[in-house]
C-alpha cells in the first residue's frame, strides 16, 4: 500500500482513526447501506440495562479500568496477591515490568477460546471457562517460569524464552487435550514467539530485552506522565510486527485495521487488542508512579461481548437472520461493520452512562463503562438467551483477533 504519508499512518495508529471508520458505519447504517438495521428506540432501553449490571457489580461505583488483571482474580480468588508476595521487596520499576511481562503475554493469549475448553485449577479445584480461564493458566505459565530462559529469574518473560516455547509447554500449561480443545493454540504460540523476535528487534522500546520494559522506553520518551493515545501508540510500535498477515504501509505493520472500500479512505481500524493491552497496562504503571491522562480519549473495544449486547438487546439487528447461521471471517464486511457498530455505539453508551451516574468522562471513561457494564452485560445477555453464552454471531477466528 502506496501512497501514504508518516501523518496518514499517525492517523491510523491514533483513537481518532478508530472513530473516523466507525463512525461512518453507523452512518452508512443508517442509511441502509450496511448488512444491519439501527434501532434507536432500544437505545434508552439498553443504556438502563447497561447501568443495572454496573449498580449490581459494583454498587459504590469504584471501578478499575477494563483490564486483564479482573480475569486472574476470577473465582473470587485474587491469585495476583501471590505475585505481589513474591515482588513486594523490589524497587517499583522492576515491579511495573514483572508485572507488564506477565500482562503483555497474557493479553496475547486472550482470544476467544471456543465454548468447550475450561481451565481446571489445581490448587482450588475450580473449573474455569472463556477469558478467565485463558487469564487463570497465563498466569501459571508465567509464575512457574516458562517464558523466561533464565532459570534464576523465573519472574519474567525474556525474548529468548518467548522465542523457544514450544507447542507441547503451552498445550501442558492450557490442559489441552482431544476432549479440552482450544481453538487457536497455534496462532498464540506464534504470536508469542513473534513477541519475543520483535523485543529482541526493538531495543528502543524495549531496552532490557523484556516485554514490561516498554515502561522504561515509555519513562525516557514521556518522563512519569503519559497519555492514553500515547501509551496506545506505544503499544502498537512496539508490537505492530507480531500480528500475522495484516495490512503494511512503509514496512508499518496496522494490525487491526482492514480494507472496507464503503468509509473514506477505504481501511476500518479497531485496534481491540492493542487496546485492551493498553488498558491492562496502566494499572502497573500507576503503582510505579506514572500519572495517566486523557484515557478517555481511547475507545470501547470491538469484541463480541460489546458487539453482542447490540444484537442481544435488539439495538442493532441483521438484515439477513440467516447470516447468524453462517461462521464469518474477521476481514468480512458484516463483521467490519459489527465491529464499527460497536465502536461507535460504545461511545453513545458511555456518554448516557456517565449521566445517569452523574460521572464526567475523566472520572469515568470508557475503560470503566466497559468493566463495569457493557462487557458483563453482553455475556449476560447471551447467558439469557443461548444456554453455552456463545456470541449471537459466529466468528472464524485465528486466534489473533477476538
Amino acid at each position: 500500500m502506496n501512497n501514504y504519508s508518516a501523518q496518514d499512518i499517525d492517523f491510523l495508529l491514533s483513537p481518532e482513526a478508530i472513530r473516523h471508520s466507525a463512525g461512518h458505519i453507523l452512518k452508512l447504517t443508517e442509511q441502509g447501506e450496511t448488512h444491519f438495521n439501527y434501532h434507536p428506540e432500544k437505545f434508552d432501553h439498553l443504556v438502563n440495562y447497561v447501568v443495572e449490571v454496573i449498580r449490581e457489580n459494583y454498587p459504590t461505583l469504584e471501578i478499575p479500568f477494563h483490564s486483564r488483571w479482573g480475569h486472574f482474580r476470577a473465582g473470587g480468588l485474587d491469585r495476583t496477591a501471590i505475585l505481589e508476595d513474591k515482588i513486594k521487596d523490589l524497587e517499583p520499576m522492576e515491579r511495573a515490568r514483572i508485572k507488564l511481562d506477565l500482562v503483555i503475554t497474557s493479553v496475547l493469549l486472550d482470544a476467544g477460546a471456543g465454548t468447550v475448553w475450561a481451565y481446571k485449577e489445581e490448587s482450588t479445584g475450580q473449573s474455569i471457562q472463556r477469558s478467565e480461564g485463558l487469564g487463570v493458566a497465563s498466569f501459571y505459565l508465567f509464575m512457574n517460569g516458562q517464558l523466561s530462559h533464565k532459570e534464576e529469574k523465573p519472574l519474567r518473560a525474556t525474548a529468548q524464552g518467548l522465542k523457544n516455547l514450544k507447542l507441547e509447554t503451552l498445550a501442558q500449561a492450557f490442559q489441552v487435550t482431544p476432549q479440552n480443545p482450544l481453538i487457536g493454540l497455534e496462532g498464540r504460540l506464534s504470536l508469542l514467539r513473534n513477541l519475543g523476535e520483535t523485543v529482541a528487534n526493538k531495543p528502543e522500546l524495549f531496552p532490557l530485552g523484556r516485554p514490561g520494559s516498554i515502561a522504561d522506553y515509555l519513562k525516557t520518551r514521556y518522563g512519569m506522565t503519559v497519555t492514553g493515545p500515547q501509551l496506545l501508540r506505544a503499544v502498537l510500535d512496539g508490537l505492530g510486527d507480531i500480528w500475522p498477515g495484516r495490512l503494511q504501509v512503509d514496512g508499518v505493520n496496522l494490525g487491526d485495521i482492514w480494507k472496507y472500500s464503503k468509509v473514506p479512505g477505504g481501511l476500518a481500524a479497531f485496534h481491540k487488542l492493542s487496546q485492551w493491552m493498553t488498558y491492562s497496562l496502566m494499572e502497573p504503571l500507576m503503582e510505579a508512579g506514572f500519572t495517566l491522562t486523557h484515557v478517555e480519549q481511547l475507545t470501547g473495544l470491538a469484541e463480541y461481548r460489546n458487539g453482542g449486547l447490540l444484537l442481544d438487546c435488539g439495538l442493532i439487528s441483521l438484515k439477513d437472520p440467516k447470516m447468524a447461521e453462517q461462521a464469518h471471517h474477521p476481514e468480512s464486511e458484516l463483521v467490519i461493520e459489527w465491529r464499527g457498530l460497536t465502536v461507535s455505539l460504545l461511545d453513545r453508551i458511555g456518554q448516557q452512562v456517565q449521566k445517569h451516574l452523574n460521572k464526567t468522562a475523566a472520572d469515568f471513561p470508557l475503560a470503566k463503562v466497559l468493566e463495569g457494564g457493557t462487557w458483563w452485560a453482553g455475556r449476560k445477555a447471551a447467558k439469557s438467551l443461548r444456554p453455552d453464552g456463545s456470541p449471537p454471531l459466529k466468528i472464524q477466528s485465528d486466534g489473533t483477533v477476538f
